[in-house]
């Protein structure tokens, strides 16, 4: 699963965080998911997370930081299924291992959060990417679709990939044509295009915690890399009393390697 989780802001008055986080973590819970890639978790909602995800440790750091500083791009691991072997963060910029670092005409700091993992029933093992590009900068949106392709080459080789994230791009979008181009033999597919079942819900994910998602075109996706069978996708737009659990839909892939 993908998730913007929407930072906490008092702003956002009954669509603020402390009224929403039970909702947004029974999302998660009862999709049974195994590993959850978050975006937007401030050090508080990350607490409140892991406090009401027992079963589940996180990985990652705040991107102001590398610390605990700022938004995490976080991922969440189902403890009783996965195995951590290894995890690290680096910054979308010209400088990827400078802590806080912004990259290109970029408006704020971005990461991407990666781990290793052994799956504890098959051994088999899988690396899961996790990140948030830039919501104004179009050349740093660009250059970091070149740049996760290159690292995740680099880091996990021929190794099978889980890459989730807030790409803040439509699939027609520059980054999402660079991620996907199958001429590039590093390129990453969009587990929505494999999926054996047709996708199920909206197949926008962006809803700005309006009445329902504000357009036809995702910005939050998981792509894959390696034998994956995706037996299911789906945009998950459940409301509580006609109210979201964040101003994105989680983003659902039921996947096997």
């Amino acid at each position: 699963m993908t998730y913007n989780v929407r930072l906490n802001v008092q702003s956002d008055s009954l669509n603020a965080w402390p009224n929403r986080k039970d909702n947004l973590v029974s999302v998660v819970l009862f999709h049974d998911v195994t590993i959850l890639g978050v975006q937007e978790a401030l050090p508080d909602q990350m607490d409140d997370m892991r406090q009401r995800l027992p079963n589940y440790k996180s990985i990652g750091v705040g991107r102001e930081d590398g610390k605990n500083k700022g938004e995490f791009s976080a991922i969440f691991y189902d403890t009783t299924k996965l195995q951590a072997l290894q995890a690290e963060t680096f910054w979308l910029s010209e400088t990827p291992t400078v802590a806080g670092s912004k990259g290109w005409d970029a408006a704020i700091t971005r990461i991407v959060t990666w781990a290793k993992f052994r799956d504890k029933k098959t051994k088999k093992i899988l690396f899961h990417f996790n990140t948030h590009f830039d919501h104004m900068g179009p050349i740093a949106r660009r250059e970091s679709a070149k740049m996760i392709l290159q690292k995740v080459n680099e880091i996990a080789g021929t190794t099978a990939v889980v890459f989730t994230g807030d790409f803040n791009s439509r699939p027609s979008d520059e980054p999402i044509q660079i991620i996907t181009d199958t001429g590039n033999p590093l390129h990453l597919t969009d587990s929505k295009e494999i999926s054996i079942t047709p996708h199920y819900g909206p197949t926008g994910t962006f809803n700005g915690f309006q009445s329902k998602e504000r357009d036809d075109d995702p910005i939050d996706y998981i792509f894959l890399k390696g034998k994956w069978k995706v037996w299911k996708h789906a945009t998950l737009s459940q409301t509580w009393q006609g109210r979201f659990a964040s101003d994105h839909f989680a983003v659902f892939a039921k996947i096997s390697l």
